[in-house]
């Protein structure tokens, strides 16, 4: 018989062996969950039994044993590929936490679905998400406590995140039987339907994942349109029906993007919409991407941009985040211009001034007195906007009546009064979505809301008889002096205008030069650079001994008002590929801007053909870049007003980039810029100018007279396919082919006709990182005319300006002189 002793030992080993085993197990599984991609689900993948093929390295239910705990604290899972990440995060609150999926590829937290938005958890610590006895997941805020839980009838064994961003519960034999998809919060991945029981709820705020008060989901009864809900109830936004392949009220959906979409079923209650990325034409995988709605209530359409490391947002309904039903909740005023869209009316305070500063504007305002009415109530005149939700009662009578009446009930918020007609109505309720009437002119009626009297007119009592004691001084203080006095405070207004004037722009880092400084600087404008079709630069040197370039602008249009507004619109415009904008000149008539000097010259330094050579990657790289930077002032345009001898008379420098409206005398927009950027993209990869000595004439006696239009050989070369006859022969042929079609095409397109058909900037930048196909355009008619000695119609003006008899505009050239010409004056 074995002694008693060793009985006890043998039996303390064998608890301790499986106490370690059970410990490491649990403790591995706790360290190493990885919920790994499943290859893409077919249709066939998800059939009738929604049946999911083999699941290696998932977590068995079976094989859990006593240890069913999947995540706890700071522990998270990552898809096989690593693209998303789940896992507890919180926002700004340390007691409430929420389990959830994000992005884990990228630097910015992006949340895509979460689980527990209505039940935050308070300590990850204590927090656990486990398998259930029944076979589904179950989050404990502690081991009694259970916040939140998935919804199968069926048992699952496996659980993935995939991929796709989907959390994902299998049974035993396949069958998926749970899917966060089929929860969706805020965000719409690609491959994720809306059905007419699956759809997208805001956020409560920027930092609050709660429910928020919009919705988009499929237009119920109808089916056959995404609708964007206020409450759940109140429509404000429409794609409009569905017809062939696209909605009638999205038609970006036609335009050959990143996405795929996919509407089964439409207009009956098993309708299901969604959509799916597809591979760029340079082979590459397609960008992240999302659609969410917006705690704001617009719908969003974001994709991410690895090289600037930031979302960017190519696509947003309503456009006017005014158009939002209650955003700015009751008697707040919403302004979509402003950093923050929403603010109370006078004499009112929000009603959450926490909800407020965080984004949430939906409660509104309240009178600051937090009193409904009071005996010394007054109006506040708003003027005339547009509101929802008050029920209107005519009064008639006249404004006192109608005033009186309204004070006589606590109910009554405020009247609409109109001065020509004297009718009145009287408000009562709630005043939604107040926002500034767009000036038709066929609304006269004006808001006032009714405000807490008393105090507030006792202290503008008090204003006004200080501002008239203050003017009777200020008088008595004039005639007493005389005009030394007045000098003097002349003397100090002028001080003071330019202490104001250097303080406008410091955030810029531009500086208000007096005339007298630059002229100084440039010794009384003697050293001349260059001429352009805006004005002439000229070298400067300030008192810093720093070197500047100072172009003085031509007869400039608009006053000095419009003049600021436009500086610190260049100003803003900062990038590597583009001079930086150091200050200006607004003194009496002079307009001058001083840019700092390029010691190495100008980028058409570079495209002279005995000039340094560039590689195809920076001339890329340059493309690009100024692209992002936005160059909408291209071309000073908007500092000039219309000129049209002007305009013709300083084609000098500029006939290689003007836009055809400028001188037909159509509405000058930011497409005018596009067109003259896309002459920029024909100079940057034939590394030549718009205009120069020709190939053939060089050489020959008196050649060097001569100047060829480079444009309509080039587009007509693009066009046909033939981008090598195009491209600098100083590159040898060492370029990237398909950037160089694309960005050949890009040009092309950018230099059209008629401006409607040029894409925005936005466009260009998708066009050229390839997210956007690049289809062939037509060679443009403009240029056909200039080499054919042609009319071209189209782009019509006044006969007297340079007009054919038909309306059509004269290219002013023979077939001689249209690409050659001995007067041509835009080489300088």
């Amino acid at each position: 018989m074995i002694p008693q002793k060793a009985i006890l030992i043998l039996l303390f080993i064998t608890i301790s062996m499986a106490f370690e085993v059970s410990s490491e197990t649990a403790k591995s599984r706790m360290q190493n969950v990885n919920m790994s991609h499943v290859a893409e689900l077919s249709k066939e993948s998800f059939s009738a039994e929604r049946k999911l093929g083999s699941l290696e390295g998932s977590i068995k239910f079976e094989s859990l044993n006593k240890s069913r705990v999947l995540l706890s604290g700071n522990f998270t899972v990552l898809s096989e590929n690593k693209t998303f990440e789940m896992g507890f995060f919180k926002t700004n609150d340390e007691s409430k936490w929420y389990l959830g999926i994000w992005f884990a590829s990228i630097p910015t937290p992006t949340y895509v679905w979460v689980a527990n938005r209505e039940k935050p958890i308070k300590n990850p610590f204590l927090a656990t998400l486990e398998f259930s006895e029944d076979g589904g997941l179950v989050l404990k805020e502690d081991s009694r406590t259970i916040v939140w839980e998935t919804t199968n009838l069926e048992k699952a064994s496996d659980v993935k995140l995939l991929d796709q961003g989907n959390l994902v519960l299998v049974s035993n034999e396949g069958v998926l039987v749970w899917e966060s998809f089929d929860f969706p919060t805020d965000t719409w991945l690609p491959g994720m339907n809306l059905t007419a029981k699956k759809w997208l709820t805001s956020w409560r705020s920027t930092n609050d994942p709660s429910p928020g008060r919009y919705s988009l989901r499929l237009q119920p009864h109808s089916y056959g349109e995404i609708v964007l809900f206020y409450n759940g109830t109140y429509p404000y936004w429409s794609t409009g029906k569905w017809s062939e392949n696209a909605f009638v009220d999205v038609p970006e959906m036609t335009v050959p993007y990143i996405y795929k979409f996919n509407f089964e079923s439409p207009f009956t209650p098993m309708a299901s919409f969604g959509y799916s990325e597809v591979t760029l034409e340079n082979g590459m995988p397609p960008p992240l991407t999302r659609f969410m709605v917006d705690f704001t209530g617009q719908v969003k359409q974001f994709t991410w941009i690895q090289q600037a490391q930031s979302w960017n947002m190519f696509w947003s309904q309503p456009e006017n985040m005014c158009s939002t039903y209650g955003l700015c909740g009751n008697l707040g005023f919403c302004n979509s211009k402003s950093l923050n869209p929403c603010k109370c009316l006078p004499g009112f305070t929000p009603l959450d001034g926490d909800s407020w500063d965080a984004g949430d504007f939906s409660g509104g305002c309240h009178r600051e007195s937090n009193e409904v009415c009071g005996e010394n109530d007054r109006f506040e005149e708003v003027g005339m906007v547009k509101y929802d939700g008050a029920r209107v009662v005519s009064v008639s009578g006249t404004r006192n009546e109608c005033e009186r009446e309204c004070l006589g009930n606590c109910s009554c918020i405020g009247l609409y009064h109109n001065e020509k007609t004297n009718l009145c109505k009287s408000l009562y309720g709630s005043l939604l979505n107040l926002r500034n009437l767009t000036s038709d002119g066929t609304v006269e009626d004006k808001l006032y809301v009714r405000v807490q009297g008393g105090g507030n007119t006792r202290k503008n009592q008090i204003q006004v008889r200080l501002l008239v004691i203050e003017m009777i001084c200020g008088f008595v203080v004039i005639l007493l002096v005389g005009i030394g006095t007045f000098l003097v405070v002349r003397r100090r207004r002028v001080r003071r205008k330019k202490k104001d004037e250097e303080d406008v722009f410091p955030i810029m880092n531009l500086k208000v030069f007096s005339y007298k400084e630059l002229n100084a600087a440039t010794k009384g404008f003697s050293e001349k650079l260059g001429h352009g079709g805006f004005g002439t630069v000229f070298l400067g040197d300030l008192s810093d001994s720093s070197l500047v370039a100072v172009k003085r602008l031509e007869r400039p249009g608009g006053g000095e008002k419009e003049f600021r507004a436009e500086v610190c619109t260049i100003g803003n415009i900062q990038h590597v590929n583009l001079v930086r904008l150091r200050g200006f000149c607004t003194e009496n008539s002079h307009r001058l801007l001083v840019y700092e000097y390029m010691s190495k010259g100008p980028l058409s330094a570079y495209l002279r053909r005995d000039g340094q050579n560039l590689s195809w990657d920076v001339r890329f790289r340059i493309a690009v870049g100024t692209a992002r930077a936005k160059v909408s002032d291209f071309g000073l345009a908007k500092l000039l007003g219309r000129d049209f001898s002007r305009v013709l008379a300083t084609m000098r420098g500029t006939w290689g980039y003007v836009a055809p409206e400028w001188i037909s005398g159509l509405a000058i927009t930011t497409k005018a810029d596009v067109y003259s950027y896309g002459m920029t993209l024909l100079e940057l990869i034939g590394g030549r100018r718009n205009v120069e000595s020709p190939p053939s004439a060089k050489g020959e006696e008196g050649g060097t007279e001569e100047k060829w239009f480079f444009p309509p050989w080039a587009a007509r070369q693009i066009v046909e396919g033939n981008i090598a006859a195009v491209m600098d022969e100083r590159l040898h042929g060492t370029y990237n082919l398909t950037e160089a079609e694309r960005v050949g095409l890009i040009a092309i397109w950018c230099i059209q006709d008629d401006e409607s058909t040029r894409p925005s900037m936005g466009m260009v930048v998708k066009m050229l990182e390839g997210v956007v196909e690049v289809t062939t355009p037509q060679p443009p008619k403009l240029l056909q005319a200039l080499v054919s000695g042609e009319s071209f119609h189209g782009v019509g003006i006044d006969s007297s300006n340079g007009t054919s008899r038909d309306g059509g505009f004269s290219s002013g050239y023979n077939p001689q002189r249209s690409i050659y010409s001995k007067d041509s004056p835009a080489s300088s």
